[in-house]
């Protein structure tokens, strides 16, 4: 009896760290954004509101982005310590911020997103207009906020990695005329189609990201590259890297 009893318990116990080992991978996946800091608005052309990508982005999984052309990874530690520092400075702003009575009027201006995903798995953004124009009248949380976020973009930039992905987002913007002669519209890029007003933008895969990364090299994606199309019209033609989450 007392065999029977300890191989019904070890059958018990075997069952139940079978389960907690489904329960985790079934919240494994896709790693999701944890923290960010970017830019929305501005006086900014059509391609660049586009192609904007936030300047940092760090994912449950540790991955860090920044300007969706540098990586670094963290370690779970640092990714909870991040997320627990965002979510204090976070916590109890408004959706968006304003600055205290007195400050300067400042526009055609960024505004600041903040963003933090919390424990009830919720993101929570706070949107701060001009914040590194009038720092002083706004709550000191966002500007510790902002200098956690650019402490990951300057570890990024020394000490991480180049960002590729097998996906692209091609902006073309049409131009009437232009200087310097424009180049043959590059092969296996997809022309653009229908209206263009005033951009055309389409995420693009396989053959298609090696053609245009090779015409348009990396670094240069928001140059004035200038191509002709098929048909005889003039583009400028942009891209980025999509990030793991678009």
């Amino acid at each position: 009896m007392t065999l029977l009893v300890a191989l019904l318990s070890l059958t018990a116990a075997c069952g139940g760290a079978e389960s907690d080992m489904s329960a985790t991978s079934a919240d494994d996946g896709p790693a999701k954004r944890v923290a960010l800091w970017g830019a929305e608005g501005g006086f900014v052309t059509p391609t660049m509101n586009v192609l904007r990508p936030p300047r940092v982005v760090l994912y449950s999984d540790g991955l860090v982005v920044v300007d969706a052309s540098k990586q670094l990874k963290l370690t779970d530690a640092e990714t909870d310590e991040t997320v627990a520092s965002m979510e204090t400075y976070l916590t109890g702003q408004p959706p968006t911020a304003e600055p205290k009575p007195g400050a300067p009027t400042v526009t055609d201006v960024p505004a600041t997103v903040f963003g933090v995903r919390g424990k009830d798995g919720k993101m929570l953004e706070v949107r701060v207009p001009a914040l590194d124009q009038v720092a002083d009248f706004y709550p000191k949380e966002l500007s510790e906020a902002k200098k956690l976020m650019d402490g990951l973009a300057t570890r990024a930039a020394t000490a991480g990695t180049d960002y590729v992905a097998t996906r692209v987002r091609m902006v073309v913007e049409g131009v009437a005329s232009a200087e310097g002669k424009p180049a043959p519209w590059p092969a296996g890029v997809p022309e653009p189609s229908g209206t263009v007003d005033p951009i055309w933008q389409k995420d693009i895969e396989g053959a298609a990201v090696s053609a245009i990364t090779k015409a348009v090299p990396a670094g240069k994606e928001y140059d004035r590259s200038l191509f002709k199309t098929s048909s005889g019209a003039l583009f400028v033609l942009s891209w980025r890297y999509l990030l793991p989450d678009e």
